[in-house]
């Protein structure tokens, strides 16, 4: 053989062995590709999920915008991205504030007691419906459901007994409650000056968001106008006289519960606090002396890490709009503060005990997304209140968060991810464009009378239920993995006893007053509405003169009306 054709037959082996290479490439790319399709149809994937399915890493490319100084900032410094605080945990761990309320105040106080004997550092107070929806214990509407999701609590006897031995300058509480929530909060203050602890001394928060409820809880009495009047009413008060209470908690929890994504939760929630700071200020209050006080609640799903991108998010959003919109000096008006609670509607009736595990993943998010304050929920929630033993294994998951690992050593520590920022920054495009479409609306207000968030609402639950229904989002024990079982853990039952209990309580409270001053002080309450006064002062007076909470809301009826939701929003 020639030289010539040696080099002829080298030269064509190497062609053969590129052709070769560049074959297998492509062969591999395509059953890649393959693969991935094949995953996307078959594999259990978040629904109302913004990050992208088919990429599989990301690069600094994903984040080549975005501006160390201008986006994120240390800890503690604006707009807040990695943190509140420049200590974090390292100066104070999150406040772990579990959830609880039954039967009676009698029942409740013992339990509250319990849980700060385990470890508890502050409460938080669930409230039956009567009580959330304006009516007494011996309100014929109220039979069957005293006591049942939360404590009865409509006279200030029962929030006396609610309180018995625990002194209000040595606990922080959180109220959830809103349209009775200025009562709720007038309440505790006649207790606390009971016990002699000056206003200035309490600390706490009570919920006190209507517009959610208008979106998601459906717990409203008045219409929007004057609800969001007696809410500025509390700021107000609060401003002046409790300084270190939040008059308010945004929140976006009854939110997602209801269905909404994490975008539409982040959204929603704040452009429901960008609303009440806007009539706060149209108030003639000023944003610097009253927006420290606000305070926030989220969720916490399973979508583990658009969960905490969403707490980060939440935060920019937050410092950017109060400085640049609101005028805002003080970093303190800036700072979003927010408690969470573990995601109750991702837990399942079915193999219960799975439900410690989804907690403690929801947890987790937390505490690296940042949260001031958490409620982990307990692993019997899908199915009745919650046990002393469940609720301890609940607190105690936070501990061992708190304790055991070295997870709150280290401030925002997945900041600088190129997947958390890329998600932190879509997190916050996907919410702008919320907003946008709210305020060409005419406002959050005007929104919601039109039904538009609520539909939002309503189309992502049926997306969600029909992608578990369908076995494209797999939950485990529900659509996969599932067992013939019989549930074996213990319940925590109310017994019919409780509700004859505290009904004839409040009718004897009723009977043993002076129902001359009585009358009296709702008489001035009602020309207070009428006169468009601050009704926190002449609601303190009315409740100390033994007034109820059902009495106090039907006397306001009379000025402000109720209000009830258009048919045809869905």
């Amino acid at each position: 053989m020639g030289e010539r054709e040696i080099k002829r037959e080298s030269c064509s082996s190497g062609q053969d062995f590129y052709s070769s290479i560049e074959t297998k490439r492509t062969q591999v790319i395509e059953d890649l590709e393959e693969r991935i399709k094949r995953l996307s149809q078959k594999n259990s994937r978040f629904p109302g999920s913004i990050t992208p399915f088919e990429k599989l890493y990301y690069t600094s490319k994903d984040v080549e915008n975005l501006n160390y100084e201008k986006d994120l900032g240390n800890p503690g410094e604006f707009p807040f991205t990695r943190g509140v605080y420049e200590t974090m945990y390292r100066g104070k761990l999150w406040t772990m504030r579990m959830f609880s309320g039954f039967g009676t105040a009698k029942e409740t106080n013992k339990r509250f007691k319990f849980l700060l004997e385990h470890g508890q550092t502050g409460l938080s107070i669930a409230f039956d419906m009567p009580t959330l929806m304006g009516y007494d214990s011996d309100h014929p509407r109220a039979r069957g459901e005293v006591g049942k999701e939360g404590v009865a609590v409509c006279t200030l006897q029962n929030m006396e007994t609610l309180f018995k031995d625990i002194p209000l300058d040595k606990v922080s509480t959180s109220m959830t409650i809103n349209p009775t929530a200025f009562i709720l909060l007038a309440f505790y203050v006649a207790v606390a000056e009971k016990q002699g602890v000056p206003l200035h001394k309490l600390r706490g928060t009570i919920q006190n968001d209507i517009l959610k409820e208008y979106i998601a809880q459906k717990e409203f009495i008045f219409p929007p106008e004057p609800s969001i009047k007696i809410i500025v009413d509390t700021v107000e008060f609060c401003s002046k006289y409790i300084p270190k209470w939040h008059p308010i908690s945004i929140s976006g929890y009854h939110i997602r519960e209801a269905g909404a994504t994490a975008v539409q939760e982040l959204a929603f929630t704040l452009m429901d606090g960008f609303t009440y700071v806007k009539y706060a200020i149209e108030r003639g209050l000023d944003v610097d002396e009253f927006a420290p006080q606000l305070s926030f609640f989220f969720n916490s799903h399973m979508n583990f890490f658009e969960e905490i991108a969403k707490f980060r998010a939440a935060r920019r959003i937050w410092a950017r709009w109060m400085k640049e919109k609101f005028g805002a000096k003080k970093p303190e008006s800036m700072r979003l503060k927010f408690h969470t609670q573990t995601a109750g509607c991702s837990l399942t009736a079915q193999q219960p005990e799975n439900n410690i595990i989804r907690t403690t993943i929801e947890a987790l998010a937390a505490v690296l997304g940042g949260t001031q304050s958490l409620h982990t929920n307990s692993m019997d929630e899908a199915l009745a209140l919650p046990t002393e033993k469940a609720a301890k294994i609940a607190l105690r998951t936070q501990q061992i968060i708190a304790y055991e690992t070295d997870i709150p050593d280290v401030i925002d520590p997945l900041a600088g991810s190129y997947f958390i920022e890329y998600l932190t920054n879509k997190m916050e495009e996907e919410a702008e464009k919320i907003f946008k479409k709210i305020e060409e609306m005419g406002g959050m207000v005007e929104a919601i009378k039109k039904g538009w968030p609520q539909r939002e609402i309503s189309r992502s639950a049926y997306e969600f239920q029909k992608a578990v229904e369908e076995r494209k989002y797999l939950v485990v024990g529900v659509n996969e993995f599932v067992e013939d079982e019989k549930i074996e853990i213990p319940i925590l039952k109310i017994p019919p006893e409780i509700e004859e209990e505290q009904v004839k309580e409040v009718k004897e409270f009723k009977q043993n007053r002076d129902n001359i001053l009585v009358r009296n002080k709702l008489e001035e309450l009602r020309k207070a509405a009428e006169r468009n006064d601050n009704l926190m002062p002449y609601t303190i007076e009315a409740v100390k003169a033994h007034v109820t909470l059902g009495e106090i809301i039907e006397e306001l009826k009379k000025v402000y009306g109720t209000w009830q939701e258009p048919p045809n929003l869905y």
